[in-house]
């Protein structure tokens, strides 16, 4: 018998804040039983359970997302990002237009924003 991994789950600060970013961030909703102030939120299609912890993020990721855009090119995925409120950590940009954008969330979690797969294939 083999398992398979229900959620990946997220030590936050508030469940429901960091939860909610991501939900925008990946355009899909949060369980329809979250509110402010609840000790979890998940975003089921996702498969992410945001979990409410009393010490904040210290160090360095060991595991972070690579998002790639579906709709939108890397740059104008980062900028919409940016106004939701993540943060700019580092820019790996290239001239040739390789590369990729390292951002924070709301929490300071670092995640990356690659090309889309149509700049890919360009």
């Amino acid at each position: 018998m083999s398992s398979l991994i229900r959620h990946v789950t997220i030590d936050s600060l508030d469940a429901y804040a960091l939860g909610s970013f991501w939900a925008e961030a990946l355009g899909q909703p949060l369980h329809e039983d979250d509110h402010p102030g609840d000790p979890e939120a998940l975003i089921e299609g996702a498969g992410l359970l945001f979990v409410t912890v009393p010490e904040a993020k210290t160090g360095k990721n060991r595991l972070h997302f690579d998002l790639q855009p579906q709709d939108r090119t890397r740059d104008e995925e980062v900028t919409r990002l940016l106004g939701i409120g993540a943060v700019l950590v580092d820019d790996r940009r290239r001239e040739d237009g390789t590369g990729w954008v390292v951002l924070a969330d709301i929490e300071g979690n670092e995640f990356c924003v690659e090309r889309s797969k149509a700049e890919r294939e360009a």
